[in-house]
Formats: structure tokens, sequence, C-alpha cells
């Protein structure tokens, strides 16, 4: 099979595409033909280790996982025989944030992972894009008690979790700010933004409106530039670490010192994200937000266009056989 190959940590050019042996299942595996899979912002922080202490889980010199990619969508070709929530035939979707083996025609799980059934209303490429941002968003939302009505401003709303972030707090209720550059405006007030705020023409830390919490979906600001537009009581999260890993120290001390805080969303229960997202795609209530396609063949592109910083919703990675499925 094809399948791409990282033996090193580095930038996008040290993935390779090679014919590899097609993977047979584990007694509690199940064998699935990917038929579409994605990269996203994890892809490329396990791609340079990033952060470095990640090394301690990926591997310290190199990967421990040749086979990258993290997000998948196809159908299930056989089963261990110790399988019993899924059957050949099954078309299936998931997501594993420690790597998945995604980025090739074929990968094995195990049945106990965080993998689902593609709803029916949905495409194989959807499903494959529906799992890691809306994962992060669902895990934001986690971490406080969200009220209907409650004002939430959502930076780098056009990002897999930005655009995630808005559907799932409008679905709690929440009134939501979203912030993101003027060729999406009429894209994240589909979405269900109820104000928009152009980074391009207005600074969103300079804007008079309080909110009860920040999401900073793409982990481009600070608290100390948000905590003004919070109200009493308010909370910052960001997806990444923050500059020398501020986030982390924020949110240990901002609990104990003054009243707006810092929390630091660690993403847990991933497989009740995925079936709580299948949920909601089932009721109408999400749909991934898809940017570019690429064919397996053009990976390193695709990684190159993530990296950059500038995607909208999601990059898929298409497969030759999904055409005959």
């Amino acid at each position: 099979m094809k399948a791409i190959v990282c033996t090193k940590y580095g930038p996008p050019e040290v993935l390779q595409l090679k014919e590899v042996e097609k993977p047979a299942p584990k007694d509690d595996e199940v064998l699935i033909k990917v038929c579409a899979s994605t990269v996203n912002r994890t892809d490329t922080a396990l791609l340079r280790a990033k952060p470095f202490f990640a090394r301690l889980f990926t591997g310290i010199l190199k990967p421990n996982k040749p086979i990258p990619g993290t997000e998948f969508a196809g159908i299930i070709e056989a089963a261990g025989k110790n399988v019993s929530s899924y059957k050949v035939g099954d078309k299936v979707f998931g997501f594993d944030d420690t790597g998945s083996g995604s980025h090739a025609q074929y990968m094995t799980i195990s049945e106990t992972k965080a993998l689902a059934i593609i709803p029916k209303n949905i495409s194989y490429e959807q499903a494959a894009a529906s799992t890691e941002g809306a994962h992060y968003a669902y895990n934001f939302i986690n971490k406080i008690n969200l009220k209907s009505g409650q004002k939430v401003l959502v930076n780098g709303a056009t990002g897999g979790i930005g655009s995630a972030s808005i559907q799932l707090l409008k679905y709690f209720g929440a009134n939501v700010t979203a912030v993101c550059g003027t060729k999406n405006i009429e894209l994240v007030k589909s979405l269900g933004a109820d104000k928009v705020i152009d980074y391009m023409k207005e600074d969103f830390t300079k804007n008079d409106q309080k909110h009860n919490y920040i999401f900073d979906a793409v982990g481009k600001s600070t608290f100390a530039k948000c905590k003004p537009l919070l109200q009493p009581g308010g909370v910052y999260m960001s997806s990444e670490l923050g500059y020398m890993a501020q986030n982390i120290f924020f949110a240990l001390i901002t609990p104990i010192i003054g009243n707006k805080k810092v929390i630091f969303p660690i993403p847990k229960d991933l497989k009740g994200s995925i079936f709580f997202i299948k949920k909601l795609i089932e009721k109408g209530k999400y749909k991934s937000v898809i940017d570019r396609k690429y064919p397996l063949e053009q990976i390193v592109e695709a990684y190159r266009y993530v990296e950059k910083g500038q995607k909208t919703g999601n990059v898929v990675i298409t497969m030759e056989h999904n055409k005959k499925i």
C-alpha cells in the first residue's frame, strides 16, 4: 500500500511517499481502508516534535509512529476476532491525537479508541475533518460553566478549532463575537456568530465590549492583552502554551490572585468528544469547514500550507480509492 513515512522530526520535506506492507489488525483492532484524512495543527506539531517535551510521548530521537496522520474516515475491511462494536463494511471516522497512521491507504486502530460510525448525512471528507478542531473546541467548553446568553469572544474564528467553537458555542446558547479576516466575515456569520470583528481593520483587544469568556483558538494573543475585555470573574483560554509557557503559569496563579483567570484546556475524553460531535452532525448542528483538498501524493504541500497558519477550517487529504467506493 501507499503511505507517507516519517523517519525523523523536521519540516514537511522529511515526509516520503513509499510502498509499505499493508497492516493486519490485532484481535481488538479493525483494519480501515482510509478514504480521507486531514493535515491539522496536531499533525504539524507531531512532525516537528513541538513542544520539545512531547518527545517523551512521541519518541525522543525520532517518531515512534513512522506513518503520520491523526484524523481519518474510511470503511472497515477486516476486524480482529475480539471486535464486537464494529463489523466489516462499516463506514467509520475518528481521531487519535497521538497519531493514527491515517496518512496511508490503510490503517489499524483498536475498537476502544475514538472511533464512530459516520453519520449518513456527510461525506468521507467532511467526516475526516469533523474531529480534531471540534475535540479541542469541546474541551474549551467543558472547562467552564457556560450558561445560555453569556458572551464569548473567539479569536481565530476560522481555523479548525475556531470554526468548531462558534458552532458548539451557539449550540449551547452563547452570544458569540468572532474575530477573523475580511474575506471570512460571511463564513463566520453563517456558522452562527452574533458579531464579527475584522482584525484587518480593528484591534479586537481595543474593543469596549466585555465578555464572560475569551477563546484564543489560534494562540496568537495573550492573557495580558485580553484581560481588559473580560468581565469580573471572566476566563481566558488559549490553544497554545504561550510565550515561555506562560498560560500554564497563569492557570496556576490567577485562580488565587485577581478576579479574572486563565484556564489551560488540557484535552481529555477523546472518545466522548467524537460521539458528541457525531450527535451534533446527525442533528444538523455541526458541519466541518473545508479549505483545501490535496491527494496523498501532495502531502508535503498540504503540510506547508497548514504551517502558514492561514487555513480556513480544515485541509483534507483524499485517497485515490475513495473514488471507487
